[in-house]
């Protein structure tokens, strides 16, 4: 620091002395400079100037004749070539002018000429400058390793340079130094001396060596190089212009490039807005301190005052600020007049870099990390379509406590940061949780969560878009994205349309075996709804059995309390103990039922000539394999596992079932690795199949072919089922054969058939009615069991569905609007076994509570609609069938036990009135109803729903509160009401076992295969193919069923009996395997009038009692016979056809035919009568079985008739209305 003095040479103190000066006030460390009154601090030991001049010029002149210097020497180069050039350029125009003028000579100095030129090439080709250059180039390009280390060296150098100014500042400005004792100086030095040399590789690789010597960078090198040199010379220490080293800092953001550090847009932005504000906020605080300690050269420097480089860089921000507290500032002219100019650039730049800099910092994802893996737990990612109801939705099911242990880590990824409601709900499971915002189809995101190392990857759809085939397109490019990062992840997804499935095979990755499936809601939802057409509420049953529901207790004798009990009960899988091996499938199911209290309905076989394949309820001929996988209905995992720990040697006396675990006698970790999960099987396709059932392995594997078996005989050069076997088939219809007036169907008498009421147009988006039609048609059925099926709808939305349904018979279209009642009456919807209601608008509107507006209205004006006639309450709900080999000649089939043999699964259509049984001696209570028999509320429906809250419109006289969840509400227990959104559970009970899928799709799609998914794929339609042994043993498979109690070989048992024992005795009779009851909402009650509602109970315990009204669900055999039996009944007489149902599909025993056909041809000819003048007397029906094709005479005679004499017992509405024929030329 500089002190002023007096001119006698002693010193006074002074305020503008630094704190070092002022510590060594004496005179033997200063020197008195009378011309220039100023002392400069020095130590005797340093050899130094001893007049105490200062020699801050030499430091700056150091720096400025570098600069000017080098500038000038360019500058003359650059002149010096340009006249060069200017000169070899008017020496060749006057060499070509002399050509010209001469052209004799210059022939003659040709040669001359082509010597000089083989001269001059030399000259303009200087390799070894080129060599030099290219290698300079490469050195600072930080294209090479070597390159990269030496510009991230050089950034680190300056930084430390950067740093020795920093400890340097509290020094004085000049003072004297020995550069051998000094070791900051020494440091200092060398980094100088290496920045020299990267100097001149930056000189060597420039182009333009005058934009070089002008750069920010080199401008930095001449300012803070020189000085150090000339400080060792002089002995001398100069702070200077050292600050300028804070302007490397500009290229921070480079080297973090260089370092693959920044890669994104906004990092690096942000990286640079940062070292620029930083950078020119150091430098001008250098030069602020410079300044303000120096003190103006005019003012013989005696205006300076000490301030600190820290008191600088504050009063650069507070000044930038706009602040200016006034504490610190300067007092210098030079200090002051670049204050105003920093003001204005500074000023600038804070208002413009700040706050980009926070609205960067701000927009930073705040769930941009990376998930850390956690030792000895899975982890799945979940993504797709992430909102507060369907991760709600999901979570709920996915986490539910009836799962033994879900040691399971859910990570979400998804583009948008989620909003206030679901961030709270993750917060609220923050210990299985995690959110990232990211996206599936970027790969540093899929890095982001570990896919690599990920159990699973779950994609979720949204159901409710406006396009579904945009929805299912990004979800399949969510799957390309996945499966091109990490082949081997398992991948579930969720599909909204049917067709869309088959793009999924186009990605070579993409493997069903492996664990990868595809839940396409559309195909299920319709297949749901399509079993509810064969067994009125099944769809419920199947809905809850695959969803994890709570069990809620409730102590009043109310519907509710039984619902919620069949409610808690779930699917589940275990391996079977060694106990069972040998036992066939009948004996193993009893004593799962009866001891164990479980209900097994399906296995997974081990075949030798086969992979492993999915058996539902296969029947005594298959035995019980080791390590046999079951599945089960139960209301835990932990009662599962009875199955398991069975022993028949330490549990073969145990009764209660709480007792059975495991037992010191059975190694069952050498039998099954402890590493395998009971709830879900291993994912490494040994033991994936396709959804298809028994009879395909029982036609392949000896081990499970009855001896007595016997292939059904027919013509094999007749088409009648697709190439897989799977499905009735037809040869190709034109939709305009289809097509039916109002005065057509009025015309013909439908009866026992499936109205589907479709709402959509051009525009609607396609629904899949395929996947409806094709259980329907499953080949399970025969041809005479098959439901006709009539669309009511606009023409235009069913030609585009059309092309899928050309295939099946029994098909037909009646153009209108399911809101027209002439369109349903024309079409006797009160005679249907099932009204479905469908929409294919939802998606078009922005409203939720109008979504279903169209399929609400349209249910509340079926139940409105009045009907003239009484024959809609003749309909039997409770109707049976023939269990399958029983002999229907057989005295024990006599009306003593009043059975009544419908080949058609009943659907419990429309609600019948009881006095009595057919059983003689036994009567029952008298069974009335509250509605008026007449009325549409007697009709059967299944309405499907977008918005589950919407449920309550549907039923004007339930109670069920708006807010309840749609499980709990009526239409749904009852199972008039289906929303797409309970096949969300899906997800989650397919990635806890992924034969559950397997398992659902064989039951509601009648038999849907990968091979028939792939053809369809290939032609969009079913392909025919000739009746051979193979593809007629695909036919041999289970169906659902419901079985009537109310007469028959189980009527005993439905006044008052066990369940537990009719399960018995189906199983072991019949091989029909009972899960379920269908009964009337109040039948509990003892009241007169009752509701004709019905109600899901599943799987009721062993003690739970029966109601005469009550309706089973079964899994029944196929029968080989019942084609065969139609045939002589059939032939019988031409008045008997009429009191069967769908063309004698209702056998009815020898003795009471006769009783039952009188009463039947009486109600049928007061149904008909007012149709007398719209029919002919005579018309020609024809069906496509060689053995009943052939012409009826059917002669409607109108009858007056007492009909509530005629009420005495349960009548088929096919015994009293003929059915329906097709017309068909080619079938």
């Amino acid at each position: 620091m500089l002190v002023v003095a007096d001119g006698n040479g002693s010193y006074g103190s002074s305020s503008r002395m630094s704190s070092n000066i002022n510590l060594n006030k004496n005179k033997d460390s200063s020197v008195s400079i009378s011309k220039m009154d100023l002392i400069i601090p020095f130590s005797p030991e340093v050899p130094c100037d001893n007049n105490g001049q200062r020699m801050w010029w030499a430091f700056l002149a150091s720096s400025m004749v570098t600069f000017f210097g080098g500038l000038f020497i360019i500058l003359l180069w650059r002149t010096l070539k340009y006249l060069w050039t200017v000169c070899c350029h008017c020496n060749i125009k006057n060499k070509e002018a002399q050509k010209v003028n001469n052209p004799m000579n210059s022939q003659a100095d040709g040669p001359t000429k082509n010597q000089n030129d083989k001269e001059d090439v030399p000259v303009s080709e200087v390799g070894w400058m080129t060599s030099v250059k290219d290698w300079a180039g490469v050195m600072i390009s930080a294209q090479t390793l070597t390159g990269r280390v030496l510009v991230v060296l050089v950034f680190a150098l300056s930084i430390g340079a950067l740093g020795i100014y920093f400890i340097d500042s509290s020094d004085p400005i000049e003072s004297c130094q020995n550069f051998y004792k000094d070791f900051t100086l020494q440091i200092d030095m060398a980094f100088n001396v290496f920045f020299l040399l990267y100097f001149g590789l930056r000189f060597i690789a420039a182009n333009d060596k005058l934009w070089f010597w002008l750069e920010v960078n080199s401008v930095v090198d001449f300012f803070t190089v020189p000085p150090v040199f000339v400080s060792v010379y002089l002995n001398r220490s100069w702070l200077g212009l050292r600050f300028l080293r804070a302007l490397r800092l500009i290229q921070f953001s480079e080297i973090l490039q260089f370092l693959n550090i920044l890669k994104t847009s906004n990092s690096i932005k942000l990286v640079n807005l940062c070292s620029i504000f930083i950078s020119t906020w150091l430098t001008a605080a250098g030069f602020i301190h410079l300044v303000e300690n120096s003190g103006d050269p005019w003012e013989n420097f005696q205006n300076s005052q000490p301030l600190s480089y820290w008191e600088c860089v504050y009063l650069l921000m507070v000044t930038m600020s706009t602040v200016g507290y006034g504490d610190v500032y300067a007092r210098t002219t030079l200090g002051r007049l670049f204050m105003v100019f920093f003001i204005l650039g500074g000023l600038a730049m804070f208002a413009s870099y700040v706050p980009e800099i926070i609205e960067l910092i701000g927009n930073r994802k705040k769930y941009g990390g990376s998930y850390s893996a956690v030792n000895g737990r899975k982890h799945i990612v979940v993504c797709g379509h992430i909102t507060l109801e369907s991760v709600s939705n999901f979570l709920k099911d996915f986490l539910h406590k009836d799962r033994d242990d879900v040691n399971v880590e859910i990570v979400f990824l998804h583009n948008i940061s989620p909003n206030l409601e679901l961030e709270a709900l993750f917060k609220r499971h923050f210990t299985q949780v995690e959110f990232y915002q990211g996206s599936v189809l970027n790969p540093h995101d899929l890095a982001r969560v570990k896919i690599e190392s990920a159990d699973a990857c779950l994609i979720l759809a949204n159901k409710y878009c406006a396009d579904p085939d945009a929805e299912d397109a990004s979800n399949i490019m969510r799957v390309i994205s996945i499966k091109n990062y990490h082949p081997k992840i398992r991948i579930i997804t969720q599909m909204l349309q049917y067709h869309n499935k088959a793009h999924l095979l186009n990605i070579p990755s993409w493997n069903w075996k492996e664990g990868d499936d595809a839940i396409c809601l559309a195909e299920l939802k319709a297949g749901f709804i399509a079993q509810s057409c064969l067994a009125q509420g099944l769809s419920t049953m199947l809905a809850n059995l695959f969803s994890m529901r709570s069990y809620i207790k409730i102590e009043e004798d109310t519907w509710q309390k039984y619902y919620l009990e069949g409610v808690a009960n779930e699917m589940y899988t275990e391996y079977l103990s060694s106990a069972f091996v040998g036992l066939s499938f009948p004996t193993v199911c009893e004593l799962c039922y009866v001891k164990l209290k479980l209900l097994l309905i399906a296995i997974e076989y081990k075949s030798e000539q086969r992979e492993s394949s999915i058996l539902i309820n296969p029947g005594n001929h298959v035995k019980m394999q080791e390590g046999t996988l079951g599945f089960f209905i139960a209301s835990d995992a932990k009662e599962v596992k009875r199955a398991f720990f069975y022993c028949k040697a330490c549990h073969d006396d145990i009764t209660d079932p709480k007792r059975i675990k495991k037992c010191g006698c059975k190694r069952i970790e050498d039998e099954h690795p402890s590493t395998l999960s009971p709830k879900k099987k291993q994912r490494n396709g040994g033991m994936r199949n396709s959804p298809n059932c028994s009879p395909k392995m029982t036609r392949h594997d000896p081990l499970l072919i009855p001896g007595n078996e016997q292939i059904e005989n027919m013509d094999t050069s007749v088409k009648r089922y697709d190439s897989t076997g799977m499905f009735h088939w037809c040869p190709s219809n034109d939709i305009e054969k289809a097509i039916l007036t109002r005065s057509e169907a009025s015309m013909t008498v439908l009866s026992g058939h499936v109205v589907v009421c479709i709402f959509g147009d051009v525009t609607s988006a396609l629904v899949g009615l395929r996947n409806l039609v094709m259980p329907l048609r499953a080949s399970n059925f025969h041809y005479h069991e098959l439901k006709p099926i009539v669309f009511v709808g606009s023409l235009d939305y069913l030609k585009r569905e059309w092309e899928t349904l050309h295939n099946f018979p029994k098909v037909s279209i009646l153009p209108g609007t399911p809101l027209s009642r002439a369109d349903l009456r024309a079409v006797n919807i009160n005679l249907c076994d099932m009204c479905v209601i469908l929409s294919a608008n939802q998606s078009n509107i922005d409203d939720a509570s109008l979504q279903d507006k169209e399929c609400i209205l349209a249910t509340l004006n079926i139940k409105s609609m009045q009907f003239d006639d009484s024959i809609g309450i003749l309909q039997a709900n409770s109707q049976g069938f023939t269990p399958p080999g029983m002999d229907r000649s057989s005295p024990d089939n006599s009306p003593v036990h009043g059975l009544v043999r419908q080949t058609s699964i009943t659907t419990g259509s429309n609600i019948p009135i009881i006095t009595e049984l057919a059983k003689p001696g036994k009567l029952l209570p008298l069974v009335s109803f509250s509605q008026e028999k007449n009325s549409g509320n007697n009709i059967q429906m299944i309405t499907e729903l977008v918005n589950d809250s919407n449920v309550q419109f549907l039923d004007q006289d339930d109670d069920d509160d708006p807010d309840t969840e749609l499980y709990l509400t009526q239409p749904f227990a009852c199972g008039t009401a289906f929303a797409i959104s309970v096949l969300d559970s899906l997800m989650s009970a397919t990635y806890f076992n992924d034969n559950i899928l397997t398992l659902i799709r064989t039951l509601v799609t009648g038999g849907a295969t990968p091979e028939l998914e792939g053809l369809l794929a290939e032609e969009n339609a079913l392909r025919g193919g000739y009746s051979t042994p193979q593809t007629l043993a695909n036919r041999d498979r289970c169906r659902v069923a419901q079985l009537a109690l109310y007469d028959g070989p189980f009527a005993d048992l439905g006044d008052g009996g066990c369940y537990g024992d009719l399960f018995c005795k189906a199983l072991k009779t019949y091989n029909m395997l009972c899960f379920g009851i269908y009964r009337l909402r109040d039948a509990h009650l003892s009241t007169p009038g009752q509701c004709t509602k019905r109600y899901v109970i599943t799987n009721p315990p062993y003690e739970f009692e029966l109601v005469p009204t009550d309706l089973i669900f079964c899994l029944m055999q196929f029968d080989h016979n019942a084609g065969q039996s139609r045939v002589s009944l059939s032939h019988s007489s031409h008045s008997s056809h009429s009191s069967s149902k769908k063309s004698s599909s209702v056998h009815i025993p020898a003795t009471n035919r006769q009783n039952r056909s009188s009463k039947a041809r009486e109600a049928r000819d007061k149904q008909n009568a007012t149709r007398m003048n719209r029919m002919g007397p005579e018309k020609r029906w024809f069906t496509d079985e060689a053995e009943n094709a052939y012409p009826r005479n059917i002669q409607i005679k109108p009858m007056s008739t007492h009909m509530a004499n005629q009420v005495n017992q349960y009548k088929s509405t096919s015994s009293l209305i003929p059915p329906i024929r097709e017309v068909e030329d080619e079938c």
